[in-house]
């Protein structure tokens, strides 16, 4: 694992520790919709594409047209 998706799988991991923690706390509340769910969606998509190196985001820029970094 290089260090670009080490700092993924860790940024997507500190992002679902601290909306859990903030959970568990009362601070809000995730059994409602809300916009902590995109957060969610986020932290998950880090943190499996860091494990993974797929994300889903880089294949639609992709197909769009934009240029990989060389």
């Amino acid at each position: 694992m290089n260090a670009q998706r080490l700092t993924m799988t860790l940024a997507g991991l500190f992002i679902l520790v601290a909306l859990g923690l903030g959970h568990m706390m009362g601070q809000f509340d995730l059994s409602s919709l809300s916009w902590l769910w995109f957060i969610i969606f986020i932290g998950v998509n880090l943190f499996q594409s860091g494990i993974t190196g797929f994300c889903p985001l880089t294949r639609i820029l992709l197909f769009l047209g934009i240029k990989p970094a060389s």
